[in-house]
């Protein structure tokens, strides 16, 4: 019954036919490919036009260029070539203590708010403390996962010969007691001179630069720097939690810092502190001081590469987070810098600044604890929130009760001040009795704020670090407490500077 179907097809049909029956049979389907040719894209769909398939090649090698930058075979090389390298680790472990997994996961079960992740859900961003970013246990026992993004919480247990010139993690999470593996230095130098760059982006550098700037430098500058070291800060943050990217894979990177691991890796807040405080720094004293412009610009590359490639050799980021924090840095200045100088007079002369202050510092924290974990990402970003609401307010009293006027501008741009003995000798005793009074105001805040929260809340205060893993418990805490570290900063400190005359 095929044959007057087969009669009535041309030769070339049939051939077609047949080679099509061959491959079928073959089961490659390499008949079907020998057909005509298919009609051109633009035929097809016309509206694509010619720009179609190239803004679609341009797309997969901005994607295959983001790849390579993400990898962490490229961090781990970059520390090797510093000399950064890690243990041996055992061969064969013995089995860990399953109480030390419990520890491992304390920062996801202290939060009462966690939503526990169904088996079989969808595939997606993971928080850093998830089981999806961790890296795989090697057989043996050896590789040792079960920590947030691949780092085992507590020392690494590795055997082999002892050696002196080995370095442990730096800043233990004191919330999770997290703590990163050993590792070979070989190039100490290059060692203390990242950690220096790293620590440009740490609670501690904050707590002295901005100060030193108010007290001892020029105040409308350490003001404007705080705004807008907040909004690239909160900025910061907030992104990292919305695009969820987990930190470099430990193996193989080595982790010498764990205080920031438990948050999300893109963009990288240091770089984003490291580009926007130097670049800052010479927008707002260029023009206001006399100094020459060469100056400046060897400043902000050498402060933005220092911090940015520190983090990359502490293995906490990828090159991709670093470029990353850097453009956008960049963009968050554009946009908002024309504004700093209309928020710092809005904060300083308006009848009710301080309660717009704090409304809208409250308001900017509740829409950005989204995080269904716990984080240091939270309670880093009411810290930055509290700061800097509190200096806000202070500079505000303390430019309506006169304490501290800045030059007008028909005297600027303002002269170097000879520096002799007699003025070192005041800025040190200005740093040492200002962060005295702020360290001791931090203290009594804590252990006010801490207790109190626990009891309003009913959350048991007998373990510190679980209670402040509560959000409950967390937010009061930093917000109430670096709040009024900044009113000491701006208007405290410097009353008792005017009181004992070393203004």
């Amino acid at each position: 019954p095929l044959r007057p179907v087969a009669r009535s097809l041309g030769r070339a049909d049939r051939v077609q036919l047949g080679a099509a029956a061959a491959g079928q049979a073959r089961g490659d389907g390499s008949g079907l490919r020998r057909g005509p040719a298919r009609p051109p894209a633009a035929d097809v769909l016309p509206s694509a036009g010619r720009s179609g398939p190239v803004i679609m090649s341009l797309r997969q090698r901005l994607a295959q260029l983001a790849g390579r930058l993400q990898e962490p075979q490229k961090v781990a090389r970059f520390q090797r070539l510093c000399g950064v390298e890690a243990l041996p680790r055992r061969s064969a472990a013995p089995a860990t203590d399953p109480r030390e997994d419990e520890k491992a996961e304390a920062p996801l079960a202290g939060d009462a708010r966690r939503r526990e992740q169904q088996p079989g859900a969808s595939a997606g961003p993971q928080p850093p403390g998830s089981d999806r970013n961790q890296c795989p246990a090697k057989p043996g026992g050896g590789g040792g996962g079960g920590a947030p993004n691949g780092v085992r919480n507590g020392l690494a247990t590795e055997l082999g010969p002892a050696s002196p010139r080995r370095v442990g993690a730096l800043r233990r999470n004191s919330l999770t007691g997290e703590e990163g593996e050993l590792a070979h230095v070989s190039n100490w130098p290059l060692y203390y001179l990242f950690c220096f760059g790293t620590e440009l982006g740490n609670e501690l550098f904050y707590i002295l630069f901005f100060p030193f700037w108010i007290w001892n430098l020029d105040p409308l500058v350490g003001r404007r720097l705080v705004v807008i070291w907040v909004l690239v800060m909160y900025l910061g943050q907030c992104t990292k939690d919305i695009i969820r990217r987990p930190r470099p894979a430990s193996p193989p990177v080595v982790k010498l810092e764990v205080f920031y691991n438990s948050e999300y890796s893109m963009p990288s807040t240091h770089a984003m502190s490291g580009t926007a405080i130097p670049i800052s720094m010479v927008l707002l004293t260029y023009g206001r001081w006399q100094y020459p412009l060469i100056y400046g610009l060897i400043l902000i590359p050498c402060w933005c590469s220092l911090v940015c490639l520190s983090r990359i050799y502490m293995g906490m980021h990828s090159i991709l987070d670093i470029i990353a924090g850097f453009l956008y840095t960049i963009l968050i200045l554009a946009i908002f810098y024309p504004f700093v100088d209309l928020i710092d007079n809005f904060n300083q002369t308006h009848k009710y600044a301080p309660f717009i202050i704090i409304g809208l510092h409250l308001a900017l924290g509740i829409f950005s604890f989204t995080l269904d974990t716990w984080s240091t990402s939270r309670g880093d970003t009411a810290e930055i929130l509290g700061s800097g609401a509190g200096i806000a307010c202070g500079s505000h009293v303390t430019y309506n009760i006169g304490l501290i006027l800045d030059p007008s501008l028909d005297v600027l741009p303002l002269a170097r001040p000879p520096i002799t003995v007699t003025l070192c000798g005041k800025a040190i005793l200005r740093i040492l009795i200002g962060m005295v009074f702020v360290l001791i105001v931090r203290d009594i805040m804590k252990k006010i704020t801490i207790p109190l929260a626990c009891k309003i809340f009913n959350i048991p205060c007998d373990d510190v670090r679980k209670a402040r893993q509560h959000m409950e418990v967390e937010l009061p805490y930093r917000y109430i407490t670096y709040g009024m570290v900044g009113f000491s900063i701006t208007f405290l400190v410097p009353y008792i500077f005017f009181f004992i005359g070393i203004s």
